[in-house]
């Protein structure tokens, strides 16, 4: 089975007990996404809405950056364990079950929506992109990233990643939903959404017990990231 999104769940319980490898790839994933998306934006007093937030793990780390955070996934077990990890940690996020394509929020509710690792798993994209764009204010920014499309990216993140190495659980990516940044450029403009710079994502270097450290690069055949914004009145065309 391909692009099973089950795994989610099935961990929920040990999420941020460190115990699972791929789990704490997710959890190490996060710092290097932020140490260029934090570029970008300035969290601080910011409505932001992590659309797929599975556990928790980027709506804490925005939640401590002093943004007003929402989060929302389908798995329905895995954000039960990222409520409860954030109420014993003093942390107010709200955490909604809910899908991309129906999001259960008014028009121009967030100041930034944040999209990590989702939108390569996603059943109806541009119908997503769409949301994502309605749930935007005027201004706001749309911070991503996914997976490239092709034969290096399919070797690395599932040949590699998923049987090999083991980071991933077999069957986390079906590559017929891999994206190219071209294709996501399009189905950005296409919702509305003004795209901006895309960078590379990817391992920097590996620690000791065998996990990878994540950051930015410069190339984006595997892994990029990418913003875009919504227009606002009076902009320039």
């Amino acid at each position: 089975m391909r692009n099973d999104l089950t795994i989610y769940d099935t961990v929920a319980q040990q999420w941020w007990s460190d115990e699972i490898r791929w789990v704490r790839t997710l959890r190490a994933m996060v710092p290097g996404r932020l140490g260029w998306m934090d570029r970008q934006i300035d969290w601080a007093g910011k409505r932001v809405l992590d659309l797929g937030c599975a556990g928790g793990f980027m709506a804490e780390a925005l939640a401590e950056r002093g943004a007003t955070v929402t989060g929302i996934d389908p798995a329905a077990d895995a954000v039960a364990a990222a409520r409860a990890h954030a109420e014993a940690g003093g942390l107010s996020i709200r955490y909604d079950v809910g899908v991309g394509e129906a999001l259960p929020y008014a028009d121009a509710a967030f100041d930034a929506v944040v999209c990590v690792d989702v939108l390569e798993h996603v059943a109806d994209l541009p119908r997503v992109l769409a949301e994502v764009a309605r749930v935007l204010r005027p201004g706001g920014c749309f911070l991503f990233d996914t997976i490239n499309r092709n034969p290096l990216a399919r070797v690395a993140t599932i040949t590699m990643a998923e049987d090999i190495l083991r980071l991933l659980p077999r069957g986390t990516h079906d590559p017929a939903l891999f994206i190219k940044p071209a294709e996501l450029r399009a189905g950005l403009e296409t919702a509305g959404l003004v795209p901006g710079r895309f960078t590379g994502l990817g391992p920097r270097w590996i620690r000791l017990n065998g996990d990878p450290v994540f950051g930015q690069l410069p190339l984006t055949a595997i892994l990029y990231m990418g913003t875009a914004r919504k227009p606002a009145p009076g902009d320039a065309p």
